[in-house]
């Protein structure tokens, strides 16, 4: 909005003096600056109106200016009539000058004139209103002016009544009038309060007010020289103030300068004091208006001193006593010191420190202040000077250091308005402003992306893909410059075809082998953007090898890197235009280099793959229709097997096999509340599962909506419609397709690509991480429902019937999951949304984050590994309506197929973040520090404790310090080796313990599927912030945090540690209880060992491979062959000598040298014992043998280096459990037969533990695991 139309009043009647004013003489006279009885009445009054409209186009040059010199009513009518309807909706001003009339009346009344100038008509101010319209600024320059304020208000109201009235009852006689125009967007100045006079100083002029707002620099400096501080400026005189050299508009000038300082003052006053929106409002989007309202603050400064109050309405905080006059004043005093020798001596003009000074305080506020603090009230100057090239670097360095404080900062740099001033520095070719506007861009649009159209249309764009493609600037400023042109080409057609037009595409994948990983992260986003739904970028990108060289980036070590080159190959297969032969081929090898990564290790990667094969879906939809209804006939065919028919010893079946698996995602569809991955709240949950699950589930019948009575689905439609697939039916799919391996699918045909990505998407459907499970089960979902609902598609008859694609039949529009607020550290809540047409299902609990790329510990801890890299889960971003208006109408879509992952918007907030600060683990005194070094002096204790007492040797072995019945058997036992916490988990659960206390900490759910139990958990961290490891036998990880006396656990990142797994049942876990569930399976399940200084983790178990997960990288690095037909039952690992040792179900240990390729890394194999290895351990801190133990009890030493045992010790038959401990040379054996055994390295029995301590002293039961503590000489059966 900006005034376009300017009318001004005056009604002087020069020479004749109303009646109720008695002017003083001498007295005031001037009128813009003209002396009234220098000339004759009318040319006075005409060369007054003149100046006035000067004074005006100083400020707006470009409004329409109409003079009203002594009007009539009819005339001061017909000018405001005419304007406003030149005006239409822009801004029109309206100036009275009633200094020739009598004052305003408290009927709400101005005066003018009749023809004859022998009266004074009354001019009601609610015609004013009518004719003038809204909006509009009213100026009033008169005595007792706050009375038309007042007046102005009360008509307003009545106003406002008026409408509601009409609005109300449109019978009523006003409702037949025309209506009033609403005053709400109205503004008035006035001179002075309702009960004051103007002054009638002579030194003074009598228009003091329009003075004030009209000629700010020549009142304010004449007003100077009236106080007494002028006095301490000699030689200065009024006349000598009119000779300042220069102009208002040349900031080289004394006058510009002092005019540039002005406005730089009263803009800093104005931010500072009043509230962010009235400032929009006054000061920031109408020119003339701001004008008016900076020497507003002037005016009143000046006329408070003269016991005159100026009025606004809105009425402003007062601010005549704001510390920053007393800048101007210093400033006023520089230039006006030096005037006698500028004009007498022409000497040069030293110009002002104070934009220097200012910024100095700017700079001190920035390295001096403390967190919590006021903004700085010098943000205003600094824009100031951003155009100034004496002051231009430094005020951008420190702008950028300002905004790299938070989103906090960019916020208050936007609302002072420093977007236009930014936006024009980017038509400068100064090198050495490049950074420093690159790292401000990507600063403020990290916070604000709406000023894409801006940007492009003063081709700001062309300035980041010059920075781009310039190869000398580094990495961290390309980075920027290619995140600011991703947020330009961000669903924006526009800037789309400019930034495609400047070769963007091209100079991105120039960078996509760069070695920075935050560039190979933006520049694969900013592709997947450039060609969303934008055939021309998708075809540039064809011809370029765009998705060929994406595909390095597949296998990228960083998670976030790969996770965006999946983004773009998602998104660069999502066109919706017409599809031809080469497209389609194109689309399916894009499909099959993403179904690789199946079993990525990054949750992030893997709900980005769905995402991307959702893509897929929508627009191959008639082929996976057809597909779906195969898979979905087959599994209606297949026979469950019941649990009865179990495998018998030795026999080696896929887990795959084995009953229905829901997932824990499933098991709130019994109680309809949405499961959450924060476990605690599954209690209640899970003893439905075990209630309601023992039936057989219902077969699903596409002819028939009925589902399994347990697969009530936790998203419903408004109906409570359940899901067309359950948990159950997909596991089921999922076993009845084929078993090859899903990680060899880049080799199938053509023809069978829907099927393939279809058991992608099965697989992804049983996820461990919930959020991936639950996006593809909407997907699924959604094609099934087509597929049932919808006319059935014929069969795939021949492969060329899959080549071709019919059109995609509409969907609703996408659902967005995207970060809203708050910094990545903080722990966020997020759940999946799904269009407006399906209700919400209660938020999900996520885990806690931090932007990439920020080191986990620092310097401090380097072998500390956060899972996943401590990444914010999304947050729900906003929901659209749904589209799809074919759809029956008793029946709506379950899910929109556009989904998102909200990876974009997540990524772009590790730029909002603050990247100069120093990280507050490494703040000597902050309480994050403090509590870490507490914690490494207490692990340091415990150490040095540890050693005493191990090097003073241990003879008894028996006091009994902790004994507690837990919830569930317990199947494995693990120390923290740090704290007073032991963790014991049972079949799918875990507790903690305080073992020095004897209390129960925390108790939950580990989320692992019916008929899968938790066969091993790794401490991680275990020496600062803590996460638990834990695994289950159908391969899949999680890990947890907040747990035990946090009490607030919550899954951090879950993967399939290890696909297809073939459990064997060992024979003596028939004989032992704690080895059966219902599957009666009884394998060695998953096997893991955890290597906290590289941040390894070896895995094992029913499988024929060591598979080795980078968890930093949150990806596999190595695959070892075991070379053998048995299970892995036991893993150890030695970091510094590269060196694995395996212990395997059919007695032979295995030494691997990671070092070496596959087929020459295993080094050595032992096949001394004779049944199933229960413990292989390499010992790490004595003489780095080998210790394994079978269930036959023998134990056998082994040097490394030798090809037999060097000894071998004789324990007790029917082994079940042993540990060794890693710091002393003690193992204990616990037997079937209910007791413990403590044995030296001698073999000599150091305890013999058969009955619990007291008086009446149980026998204790049958050993289901033993663990010793890592330092300490304790261990826990």
């Amino acid at each position: 909005m900006k005034t376009v139309s300017v009318a001004l009043v005056l009604c002087l009647n020069v020479g004749v003096d109303p009646p109720d004013v008695v002017k003083t003489s001498p007295c005031a006279r001037l009128e813009c600056w003209i002396d009234p009885l220098s000339m004759s009445p009318q040319k006075a009054l005409e060369t007054i109106g003149a100046n006035l409209q000067k004074q005006y186009e100083n400020w707006q040059p470009r409004a329409r200016y109409k003079q009203s010199l002594d009007p009539t009513v009819d005339e001061v009518k017909k000018l405001c009539t005419s304007l406003r309807r030149n005006a239409k909706e822009e801004r029109v001003l309206f100036h009275y000058n009633g200094h020739g009339v009598p004052r305003p009346t408290v009927n709400g009344e101005i005066w003018v004139f009749n023809k004859n100038y022998t009266q004074y008509i009354p001019l009601s101010i609610y015609d004013l209103q009518t004719w003038m319209g809204s909006p509009s600024i009213f100026v009033y320059d008169c005595s007792n002016a706050g009375i038309i304020v007042k007046s102005f208000k009360q008509f307003a109201l009545q106003r406002e009544q008026e409408l509601e009235v009409a609005a109300i009852n449109p019978s009523h006689p006003l409702a037949q009038m025309p209506l009033p125009p609403s005053m709400k967007n109205c503004i008035q100045l006035a001179a002075c309060e309702a009960n004051e006079l103007l002054p009638m100083n002579p030194d003074l002029p009598a228009d003091l007010f329009t003075s004030c707002l009209t000629t700010p620099i020549k009142i304010a400096l004449r007003w100077f020289c009236m106080q007494k501080s002028a006095k301490l400026v000699p030689g200065v005189t009024l006349d000598l103030i009119e000779k300042i050299p220069g102009r208002l508009n040349d900031r080289r000038t004394p006058l510009g300068e002092l005019n540039w300082i002005f406005t730089a003052i009263t803009d800093t006053i104005a931010w500072n004091v009043l509230p962010r929106d009235l400032f929009q409002k006054l000061f920031r989007q109408d020119l003339l208006v701001a004008s008016l309202f900076r020497n507003f603050l002037l005016a009143e400064r000046i006329m408070r001193s003269y016991n005159c109050t100026p009025v606004s309405s809105p009425r402003l905080p007062p601010t005549y006593m704001h510390a920053m006059w007393q800048a101007w004043d210093l400033a006023v005093d520089i230039c006006l010191s030096q005037l006698p020798t500028i004009i007498e001596e022409g000497t040069a003009f030293r110009h002002s420190p104070f934009f220097a000074e200012q910024l100095t305080a700017f700079q001190v506020w920035l390295t001096m202040g403390v967190e919590n603090r006021n903004p700085p009230e010098q943000l205003p100057i600094v824009l100031q000077v951003l155009l100034s090239q004496v002051h231009r670097l430094r005020a951008l360095d420190l702008l950028g250091r300002f905004l790299d404080l938070g989103p906090w900062a960019v916020s208050l740099a936007l609302s002072v308005g420093i977007f236009p001033y930014v936006l024009k520095l980017l038509q400068s070719s100064a090198r050495e402003l490049r950074p420093l506007l690159v790292f401000i861009w990507a600063k403020i649009l990290a916070v604000d992306s709406s000023c894409q159209a801006d940007l492009v249309k003063d081709n700001g764009h062309k300035y980041f893909l010059s920075v781009l493609a310039d190869s000398y600037m580094p990495a961290e400023h390309r980075t920027m410059a290619v995140f600011i042109l991703a947020v330009i080409v961000n669903n924006y057609n526009t800037g789309q075809e400019a930034c495609l037009q400047g070769n963007l595409i091209a100079n991105c994948l120039e960078q996509l082998s760069d070695p920075h990983p935050l560039l190979r992260q933006w520049v694969a986003i900013c592709l997947g953007r450039i060609w969303q739904n934008f055939e021309p970028a998708r075809w540039c990108g064809v011809r370029d090898s765009a998705h060929e060289k994406l595909y390095t980036l597949l296998s990228d070590p960083i998670p976030e890197v790969r996770c965006a080159a999946v983004f773009a190959l998602g998104t660069f297969v999502g066109n919706s235009a017409e599809r031809t032969d080469h497209s389609t081929t194109i689309d399916h090898n894009v499909a099959m280099m993403l179904a690789q990564l199946i079993n990525d290790g990054s949750p992030v990667v893997r709900k980005e793959l769905v995402v991307a094969l959702s893509h897929l879906v929508v627009q191959y939809e008639s082929n996976f229709c057809t597909v779906a209804l195969q898979f979905i006939e087959e599994e209606k065919n297949y026979a469950v097997p019941s649990p009865a028919n179990a495998a018998e010893p030795g026999n080696m079946t896929p887990v795959r096999d084995s009953p229905a698996i829901p997932r824990l995602r499933s098991v709130n569809s019994y109680t309809n509340i949405r499961a959450v991955t924060t476990a605690r709240n599954l209690n209640k949950s899970l003893q439905n599962l075990n209630l309601n699950e023992e039936g057989s589930p219902a077969a699903f019948s596409p002819g028939n909506l009925s589902t399994s009575s347990s697969a009530s689905s936790t998203l419903g439609s408004p109906d409570n419609d359940e899901y067309i697939l359950s948990f159950e039916t997909i596991d089921k799919m999922r076993r009845v397709s084929s078993y090859s391996s899903l990680n060899s699918l880049i080799g199938v045909s053509f023809n069978s690509v829907y099927t393939q990505i279809w058991r992608v998407l099965l697989h992804l459907a049983a996820d461990p991480f919930p959020e991936v499970s639950d996006l593809a089960m909407k997907v699924l979902n959604s094609i099934a429902y087509k597929a049932t609902m919808n006319a059935r598609p014929q069969r795939i008859l021949d492969s060329g019937s899959l080549t071709q694609s019919a059109p995609a039949s509409p969907t609703s529009k996408g659902t967005h999951i995207h970060q809203a607020g708050g910094s990545p550290p903080m722990p966020s809540t997020s759940s999946s949304s799904l269009t407006n047409e399906v209700p919400k299902p209660p938020a999900r609990e996520q885990p806690a984050t931090r932007p990439p790329y920020t080191p986990t510990l620092g310097g401090q801890a380097p072998h500390s590994h956060q899972f996943p890299r401590t990444r914010k889960m999304f947050d729900k971003g906003p929901e659209q309506a749904a589209e799809d208006g074919e759809e029956p109408s008793g029946h709506r879509n379950y899910v929109s197929l556009a989904l998102q992952t909200g990876l974009c918007d997540w990524s772009a907030k590790y730029f909002a973040q603050p990247v100069m600060k120093i990280p507050e683990e490494h703040d000597l005194e902050s309480q994050v520090r403090m509590e870490r070094q507490w914690r490494f002096l207490r692990n340091a204790r415990v150490r040095r404790q540890s050693r005493v007492i191990t090097q003073r040797g241990i003879s008894r072995l028996d006091d009994q310090i902790f004994i507690n019945r837990n919830p569930g058997v317990p199947s494995v036992v693990k120390f923290h080796p740090f704290n007073t916490c032991i963790a014991v988990a049972d079949k799918d659960s875990i507790c903690f313990w305080d073992w020095e206390k004897g209390e129960r900490l925390d108790y939950f759910y580990n989320g692992n599927p019916r008929y899968t139990r938790i066969t091993a958990m790794e401490y991680l961290n275990g020496h600062d912030c803590s996460l638990l490891l834990t695994a289950t036998d159908d391969g899949a990880l999680r890990v947890w945090k907040n747990f035990a006396d946090q009490k607030n656990p919550e899954m951090v990142t879950a993967w399939q540690g290890l696909s297809d797994m073939l459990p064997t049942t060992r024979g003596l876990a028939r004989r032992v209880s704690i080895y059966l569930d219902r599957s009666k399976q009884g394998g060695a399940g998953m096997v893991v060992d955890w290597e906290q200084e590289t941040g390894l983790l070896m895995t094992s178990g029913d499988v024929r491979v060591i598979r080795i997960w980078d968890t930093d990288r949150e990806m596999k690095v190595q695959d070892i062959p075991t070379g053998a037909d048995s299970c892995v039952t036991s893993l150890s690992c030695d970091s510094q000598r590269s060196l694995i040792v395996a212990g395997l179900g059919d007695g032979s240990v295995r030494v691997f040298d990671r070092r070496m390729g596959p087929s020459e890394c295993r080094v050595m194999t032992y096949r001394e014992h004779g049944a199933w290895v229960v413990k292989a351990h390499l010992q790490k801190e004595t003489d780095g043998n080998i210790i394994s133990v079978s269930v036959n009890g023998d134990v056998r030493f082994f040097e490394p280096r030798t090809p037999d045992s060097i000894n071998v010790l004789q324990t007790v038959k029917g082994l079940t459990a042993l540990d060794i401990h890693p710091q002393a040379n003690l193992f204990a054996c616990g037997s079937m037969n209910q007791f413990i055994a403590v044995y030296n390295a001698n073999g000599d029995v150091i305890s013999n533990i058969k009955y619990y301590d007291g008086f009446m002293g149980q026998r204790i039961g049958a050993i289901s695991c033993l663990a010793f503590h890592p330092y300490w000489v304790k261990h826990e059966p």
